[in-house]
């Protein structure tokens, strides 16, 4: 029996398909708002104060593996319903919070770990959704691109050592935006030009202390919708290191709209 442990986004969805296709056993922890698996009789909606319930439901159910997918906002700590393990895990929980959304997560992580639960990679059972190195649209980028692309992936490995961003937009050789807590589409929004139409790049890579385990940089259609309406021309991920959701829709919307999707 494996645990799985949801929050929101599509990426979810994707391995559910998978494990039932594959006929097997799971149980999911539903940590999303609007307990978004509720109709699957195989879920549990709880919050992500109840830190005692969902080692229960994970122990009664011999669950000893456990795979986290989706993201998990940060709560607000004052409404959250506690437990008796809640109560007593609360203050690592509030203290990691300070770090990111991920940070929550991580140290859920360790207190499964106490409880002898592990921890497997959210892409153990869809490794079809990374990308290897190449480039996945008729359009390429051209050598103005390329030294966006450089200045991007530069800005990104200085940012890799304070572990603190995963996403950089580059336009005519300056940075543009970086990516914080926000996320992607805040940063994407604060791109738009009409000026500078069809330039610019998107570099989106993990951070270098990311738990690819829970927190690898996820992008769909969404994304390069938002890439277009920015005005950028393309986007840049790191092979193997993040989650591609969409594929085909993704490549024929860069086709129709003359983006690239490049990978390194």
């Amino acid at each position: 029996m494996i645990g799985l442990i949801f929050g929101e986004t599509n990426f979810p969805i994707k391995i559910l398909e998978k494990i039932k296709k594959r006929s097997l056993k799971y149980l999911i922890i539903d940590l999303t708002y609007a307990g978004k698996f509720r109709k699957d009789r195989n879920s549990h909606s709880v919050s992500i104060g109840q830190v005692g319930k969902i080692i229960n439901i994970l122990k009664e159910n011999k669950c000893r593996k456990v795979l986290f997918a989706g993201k998990v906002k940060k709560p607000k700590f004052s409404k959250l319903r506690l437990d008796l393990k809640g109560i007593y895990y609360i203050p690592r929980i509030i203290k990691t919070s300070k770090l990111g959304d991920a940070a929550i997560l991580k140290e859920i992580i360790k207190i499964l770990k106490q409880e002898k639960i592990n921890t497997i990679s959210s892409l153990t059972f869809n490794p079809e959704l990374t990308l290897k190195k190449g480039n996945y649209s008729k359009a390429k980028p051209n050598k103005e691109d390329k030294i966006d692309i450089k200045k991007a992936i530069t800005t990104l490995n200085r940012l890799r050592k304070y572990n603190f961003s995963q996403g950089v937009v580059v336009r005519n050789r300056k940075v543009i935006a970086i990516e914080g807590k926000g996320g992607t589409q805040k940063m994407l929004k604060r791109c738009k030009s009409k000026k500078f139409r069809g330039k610019g790049v998107l570099v989106k890579f993990p951070k270098k202390k990311q738990d690819l385990r829970i927190d690898l940089p996820t992008v769909g259609l969404k994304t390069l919708t938002q890439c277009k309406s920015a005005g950028l021309k393309g986007i840049v991920l790191k092979s193997k290191r993040n989650v591609f959701l969409e594929r085909k829709k993704c490549i024929n919307f860069s086709n129709k709209n003359k983006m690239f999707i490049t990978v390194k």
